[in-house]
């Protein structure tokens, strides 16, 4: 079935992770210049068009006006150890990528789209390591981006620490979602980690913090076969 809406690919030379990265940006039939936009950047983007069916429910949920004018950008990693190093909260590129994330990416979609120039009409979704990304990148620029949609997210201290620090999270709107199988989860380092309890600890304090969040725990594991049941009401609760 074909899609309705266009497909555009950027290039960025990023002088922060010394690297051509690509960008997938996808934008709703009627898109229009004469429109403002939202924009939802997606990390592990390949996995969320190709796995996640994010195009297709994009056309789907634009053409019964269940979300606003929103533009999907998709950001892909080269393989699973640059996906660590970029995702992970200890990575050794995280704080460039972030940086990348910040300084040349939103910069080239507020050129090239008609978008409101405001951190709550930016959103950065991820699932796994790229949903916790997403969460970390947010809470150092809550300005910059104003929403984070995180599926499965890996937390450890780290994360635990960011978001009792961040003075601004307030700001914030986040939609959060972890499987209630997810207790044995396959790590790149070949470990099993509990995915489950870390992230019911993260929904207390998020909860405590009193901020705009939405929590579902999920029938299933730490697969796509869940995020992608679980990705229309992540959208139209964000974008509605």
């Amino acid at each position: 079935m074909g899609r309705n809406g266009t497909m555009v690919e950027e290039e960025i030379d990023s002088k922060f992770l010394g690297e051509v990265m690509t960008l997938k940006i996808y934008q709703p039939e009627s898109f229009s210049p004469l429109y403002k936009y939202h924009v939802c950047i997606m990390q592990d983007g390949n996995d969320y068009y190709q796995l996640g069916r994010a195009a297709t429910l994009s056309d789907r949920l634009h053409e019964k006006e269940e979300i606003e004018n929103t533009v999907f950008v998709g950001i892909h990693y080269n393989d699973k150890y640059d996906r660590k190093e970029k995702y992970h909260p200890s990575g050794e590129k995280q704080q460039a990528y972030i940086k990348f994330l910040v300084y040349e990416v939103v910069p080239l979609l507020d050129d090239l789209l008609p978008t409101y120039h405001m951190g709550q009409s930016r959103t950065l979704m991820g699932d796994s390591l790229a949903g916790t990304l997403a969460l970390m990148t947010a809470l150092r620029f809550p300005h910059t981006f104003g929403n984070v949609i995180m599926q499965s997210p890996y937390v450890d201290e780290t994360v635990m620490e960011a978001v009792r620090n961040s003075k601004d999270i307030h700001s914030m709107d986040i939609y959060h979602t972890i499987g209630l199988e997810e207790t044995e989860v396959d790590t790149t380092a070949g470990t099993k980690e509990d995915f489950l309890t870390p992230n019911r600890e993260l929904n207390r304090l998020l909860t405590d913090k009193g901020m705009s969040y939405i929590y579902h725990e999920l029938e299933g594991e730490h697969t796509w076969k869940a995020w992608q049941k679980d990705l229309k009401r992540a959208l139209t609760s964000m974008f509605n």
